[in-house]
């Protein structure tokens, strides 16, 4: 049995479906909550409910599983994220629930640019989160991954929706020449799903991005091409960008841009280019070929929509 932790985020979705259809048994960790969960549709997958902090629930949810693959975050939720509490906390409790049942192995999904002494909060709580897991005694993968896109995720879709709704122009931080490598989810949750079965890959750490170096301009001016968007794009000091993002945080909490997306901005996110062919066998999708779902949306509606349903 195989325990999934942020099963129903964007990343976790689609590494069950792959599971499930590799013939594992899967089982998804949700945290008590008044709304459905957003499980994968048409996926035979058991839940358990419990929070990163209730010890009792996770050794609850641990009965009969070997493995784990560790996602659940909460930088998704910008300037309300308790970053302490769920991902440092949270992930050493399911470390002591994991290791009081026997798990063999914990596979955990980190970011490029992890350190401890990052001055960005993000990554400093997944350096912290990895050196647990390497101190635990389990068996484990750390996947170290850039930022990734897809249907779905908060990234394309949250420029998408910028884009819509800025008329006429779109605001940058900096020069918007910082370099990044998206990563395709499909591409990443494969090579999560492969390294289950390479023996190789125990007590390793991975760092996985897609076959190409883009700055965000450059990956701005796809997607408004994509969409048949014409957009000037105005650069912006990043601490006035900043400024602008907290006050959208706090009268819009589902504006698609966080203060924890401009720390990722803050700086090249990038790692070797060779790593998924060289180790995993697959030569990763470029960025411009993967973004037909961007197409046939009314993002600049998205936007409304979202905005409403997070401020209900």
């Amino acid at each position: 049995m195989i325990l999934v932790t942020g099963g129903t985020g964007f990343i976790g979705r689609a590494l069950i479906r792959h599971l499930v259809a590799a013939g594992y048994q899967v089982r998804t960790l949700i945290r008590p909550s008044q709304t459905s969960p957003r499980l994968p549709r048409g996926v035979s997958v058991e839940v358990a409910v419990a929070s990163l902090g209730d010890l009792r629930g996770l050794r609850a949810a641990m009965v009969g599983v070997d493995t784990v693959y560790h996602l659940a975050g909460v930088e998704r939720r910008g300037a309300a994220a308790d970053l302490l509490t769920v991902d440092v906390r949270g992930t050493r409790a399911l470390l002591t629930a994991a290791v009081d049942a026997g798990v063999d192995r914990l596979l955990y999904l980190s970011h490029l640019g992890a350190d401890r002494a990052s001055a960005y909060p993000v990554f400093k709580a997944k350096a912290i989160a990895e050196q647990a897991i390497r101190n635990s005694g389990l068996a484990y993968t750390i996947f170290r991954s850039a930022i990734v896109f897809g249907p779905g995720d908060g990234f394309t879709t949250g420029l998408a929706q910028l884009l819509a709704v800025q008329p006429g122009f779109a605001l940058i931080p900096g020069d918007g020449e910082m370099r990044l490598q998206p990563l395709w989810v499909e591409d990443l949750v494969a090579c999560m799903a492969w390294a289950l079965d390479d023996e190789d890959t125990r007590d390793q750490l991975y760092e996985l991005g897609g076959p190409e170096f883009l700055s965000l301009r450059e990956i701005i001016q796809i997607i408004a091409a994509r969409l048949g968007l014409r957009r000037r794009l105005i650069s912006l000091p990043p601490p006035y960008l900043r400024a602008i993002t907290v006050m959208l945080e706090y009268f819009l909490p589902a504006a698609p841009v966080s203060t924890f997306w401009l720390d990722y901005l803050a700086g090249n996110r990038t790692c070797a280019l060779d790593t998924l062919p060289r180790v995993f066998n697959l030569l990763p999708s470029r960025f411009s070929h993967r973004l037909g779902y961007l197409e046939g949306v009314n993002w600049r509606l998205e936007f409304l929509r979202n905005a409403l349903r997070r401020r209900s």
